[in-house]
């Protein structure tokens, strides 16, 4: 995709000049697999903000609008994403695309409404700090753009596990975007009324079955047991009364897992797992999390892989997509099976074997969970 859509006839204007002395500064930037950006975040008070690798050369470029078409702003970044995307504005935001106009730049456009009007000369990139870019949109009118984002922004650009320094072949940390409006798994939890939801949490595996074994002899079954405990301690305080298919090591079959949730008559069925590749593949890592069929199950799916992404900066998206577990066809209710990470993955084991972390994922997500029920009731 390149920015333009449509020919960038029009009035093009670069934009770049307040990046050369930054750049200059700090020095060349780093090879890196993927792309340079590792977020983005549009808000009324803040403008345009971007997060990349220390020292990356940044150029912004405008065109003014024409022909029912508004005005964009778009940015250029050493390093090709991993997916092309287009994120929906609000107000005065029309689209937010991510793409890809060569093999080795990652383009981030803004595409406004028709007739809007926008003087460039206020339009300027500045750098605040070697990873942090600025741009000021106060010419807007108050309250006309929406707080939209991928990425955290806070967090610092490049962190690696203490231990795999100087490993030759642990694999660079690549800047891929999660989806979402900051870290949206921090949000206060909302209450429901006490009672009237019931959600079964099914951790995989157990007791013989460890699931899958990666870095440092990290087991799956105790991530999710783990995650599960907390996620439903979470949720009760919330109102919601939870059902586990297992509270301790114990090995529990497929087919109980999924009585349970059906004769329970639960509103919900969320299964948790730990991936895996091998451990030749530390470069492999990802959150996805996979429903049966669309509607509701597709709702559900998606608002978990929100939440989980919100709080895994530079972990791939791997999506809300369509699968075949037995856990998810046989159930009679909205259901889902999250893949939390890759133990064997070198960004993904060391967190899943943290506990903050993995408190984090709790509740993201119970946030999720909460999330969906208050929406969908």
């Amino acid at each position: 995709m390149s920015p333009p859509r449509r020919s960038p006839r029009g009035f093009v204007r670069d934009l770049w000049a307040a990046t050369v002395i930054i750049a200059a500064v700090a020095g060349p930037a780093p090879v890196l697999a993927g792309s340079t950006l590792s977020a983005w975040r549009v808000s009324p008070d803040q403008g345009i903000e971007l997060r990349t690798a220390p020292g990356t050369p940044v150029r912004a470029y405008y065109e003014e609008g024409r022909q029912g078409a508004g005005p964009r702003i778009w940015f250029d970044l050493p390093g090709a994403p991993l997916r092309r995307r287009s994120l929906t504005g609000a107000g005065l935001l029309q689209e937010v695309r991510v793409g890809q106009p060569d093999g080795g730049t990652t383009r981030l456009v803004l595409e406004f409404r028709a007739g809007l009007r926008l003087d460039p000369r206020q339009l300027r990139l500045v750098g605040t700090s070697r990873d942090h870019w600025r741009m000021d949109l106060r010419q807007f009118p108050p309250r006309s753009l929406p707080i939209l984002g991928e990425g955290e922004m806070d967090s610092p650009a490049w962190a690696w596990p203490a231990q795999d320094a100087g490993n030759s072949r642990a694999p660079r940390p690549s800047p891929v975007f999660s989806r979402g409006q900051g870290n949206m798994a921090q949000t206060p939890l909302p209450r429901l009324a006490r009672g009237r939801y019931r959600v079964v949490i099914d951790p995989g595996h157990g007791g013989p079955d460890p699931g899958a074994v990666g870095i440092q002899g990290l087991r799956e079954t105790d991530i999710v047991l783990d995650v599960a405990l907390q996620t439903a301690r979470l949720l009760q305080s919330r109102g919601v009364q939870v059902l586990l298919t297992r509270t301790s090591e114990v090995d529990v079959d497929l087919p109980p897992r999924v009585d349970l949730a059906n004769s329970s008559q639960a509103d919900l069925f969320i299964s948790l797992h730990a991936n895996a590749l091998n451990m030749d593949r530390p470069d492999v890592n990802g959150i996805e999390t996979f429903y049966y069929e669309g509607g509701l199950s597709y709702g559900l799916a998606d608002a978990l892989q929100q939440r989980l992404m919100a709080i895994s900066p530079g972990t791939p998206d791997r999506g809300a997509r369509p699968g075949r577990f037995f856990v998810i066809r046989r159930t009679v209710m909205p259901s889902v099976l999250t893949e939390m990470g890759f133990v064997t993955g070198g960004i993904d084991a060391p967190r899943l074997a943290s506990r903050p972390y993995r408190r984090q994922l709790a509740q993201a997500l119970a946030a999720g969970i909460l999330s969906f029920l208050t929406q969908s009731s």
